[in-house]
């Protein structure tokens, strides 16, 4: 496990640099598997900005929190994270001993009509997908606080989407050739 703790605005020091170490190696113990941890402290406007993203055992967790002081948004972020995990923790406890299972219904697609003027796309993001199911990707989604997850679905062996819905509940878009 390897944690980039880097500085927008501010000169991270070493004292900084270990304590933000010291919390996310504590938090994360309890994975198998870890990857690299990346921790963004910015200043923007006065406001101290934490992000710390963790890939760990399949699942992405990310928190961010603003407070005007570096250190106690430190403590929030770790948190939240916490809060992440026992939160997926929970889950996987629930569905090992109780035979848990999220419904999640197929949504029908609406088709949109098309505007004549032109798209700017102002953002390209790549990322790894893993397979998974649809309830593992609802869990996921939750877990980043997301509205929508984008994975890969062995079973139907096709890229999908579950997104929730205004009404709670979650959707599952599941491309069909003809």
């Amino acid at each position: 496990m390897n944690v980039n703790v880097r500085g927008k605005n501010i000169d991270v020091t070493p004292a900084l640099k270990d304590y933000v170490e010291k919390k996310i190696t504590k938090v994360t113990k309890q994975f198998k598997t870890v990857g690299d941890i990346s921790a963004v402290l910015k200043v923007e406007k006065g406001n101290h900005i934490v992000e710390i993203t963790v890939p760990a055992s399949g699942i992405l967790l990310r928190a961010q929190e603003t407070t005007k002081d570096m250190y106690s948004s430190i403590d929030l972020v770790i948190e939240k994270i916490e809060r992440q995990i026992h939160k997926y923790k929970t889950r996987l406890m629930k569905r090992k001993y109780n035979n848990f299972q999220d419904a999640v219904v197929p949504a029908s697609v609406e088709t949109v009509a098309e505007d004549d003027g032109e798209f700017k796309i102002i953002k390209n993001k790549s990322f790894a997908m893993h397979p998974m199911t649809a309830e593992e990707a609802v869990l996921q989604m939750n877990l980043l606080n997301h509205d929508f997850f984008v994975f890969y679905d062995p079973d139907f062996g096709g890229v999908n989407v579950v997104y929730r819905r205004k009404d709670g509940n979650y959707g599952l878009l599941a491309p069909e050739l003809k």
